[in-house]
């Protein structure tokens, strides 16, 4: 690997693969994007010709290529343990996607594999660890000053989803996940406990799909989290959280000290300015300073940075007790294998942008 860049594969070119491609491409520094692949030939190949790059048509040769030094997966989550595991036999770095896998059985093999190498290669991309205002609610909250962090409260809207095969536990599965990491992240502390209520759904959702959702996190050291999940807002993509401590509280996502107040009129949500569309909008800072961190990583051989192979395995874990709540409407406790002494914390600290 060149000391001073690093070539790098993207698995997977849609919506998420081909942002992921465009920030190599453009905005990363110390990165060379290589090499692209996805099953759509058509779509990689159009990809590859604007960004002026190779285009394979397997993962796994893209994986094992000796022009390509670390992996970015936005494939589907189907296939995330085959992937993550050629990376770790090929002692590649990989930014994985949410989520690992798509059960907590295949992510602990992940975890193991990961383990029995001897050094962190896999990242996850919880790309909420490198938002500012996530990154420095942590900060703050580690200083004690506020005492004990007792409640989060957690609001993720979307505008709207396909309603072509969607079904309820996606939003668990696929939403929701994102919740689970954030608050282990701002508690520093695992999720023990998990319980999943929907109201009446709203119109705007595919017959028999429960969305809203509210949920319910028990942390091991007495903490409750509420989560509510909207993925038929038809506002726009909203994110945001208030954290609640012994002495004080933090609010992140507002982007305004005024009243707050959504509405769907006019085809669009606004608030006196525009709620973004979709999360890469609002997460853009975010996923930039995640690659960059992850790259950077990478040059100094200070190993991966951010979520951790640990942290998709138990957000994996927390995702499946989730769903099993959702069909049952009762609190299912989350059981964890010991964490390796490789995962130092269960969060790992991201410095403050």
């Amino acid at each position: 690997m060149s000391p001073t860049e690093v070539r790098v594969g993207v698995v997977g070119v849609g919506i998420m693969g081909t942002d992921h491609a465009e920030r190599l491409a453009s905005r990363i520094a110390g990165a060379r994007l290589v090499a692209v692949a996805d099953p759509d030939r058509v779509r990689a190949t159009a990809l590859a010709d604007r960004l002026g790059t190779e285009v394979l048509a397997d993962p796994l040769a893209l994986v094992a290529s000796p022009d390509v030094d670390a992996v970015v997966l936005a494939s589907p989550g189907f296939a995330h343990e085959e992937q993550v595991l050629a990376c770790l036999a090929a002692r590649k770095p990989v930014l994985c996607e949410k989520p690992l896998t798509m059960d907590d059985e295949s992510s602990l093999r992940v975890v193991r594999a990961e383990v029995e190498h001897g050094a962190r290669l896999v990242t996850v991309g919880f790309m909420r660890r490198f938002d500012p205002e996530y990154a420095e609610a942590r900060a703050l909250l580690g200083t004690g000053e506020r005492g004990r962090l007792l409640l989060l409260h957690n609001v993720h809207r979307n505008r709207s989803v396909p309603n072509a095969d969607f079904r309820s536990e996606m939003i668990v599965r696929d939403s929701l996940v994102h919740e689970v990491d954030s608050s282990r992240f701002l508690f520093d502390d695992e999720v023990v406990e998990v319980t999943v209520l929907a109201p009446a759904p709203t119109r705007h959702a595919a017959e028999g799909v429960l969305d809203p959702q509210v949920a319910l996190f028990r942390m091991a050291g007495g903490g409750l989290v509420t989560n509510e999940v909207f993925v038929n807002s038809q506002v726009g993509y909203e994110v945001r959280f208030e954290a609640v401590a012994e002495r004080g509280s933090l609010t992140a996502g507002l982007h305004t000290t005024a009243l707050l107040g959504t509405s769907a009129a006019a085809g669009g949500g606004a608030w006196g300015g525009v709620v973004p569309a979709d999360y890469r909008r609002r997460f853009a800072r975010a996923y930039d300073l995640e690659v960059q961190a992850w790259v950077d990583g990478i040059r100094a051989g200070t190993g991966a940075v951010g979520a951790s192979a640990w942290d998709g395995y138990a957000a994996t874990a927390v995702s499946t007790a989730g769903m099993a709540s959702l069909a049952t409407g009762t609190p299912v406790a989350v059981e964890l294998a010991e964490r390796p002494s490789l995962y130092r914390a269960t969060a790992d600290p991201v410095a403050v942008p």
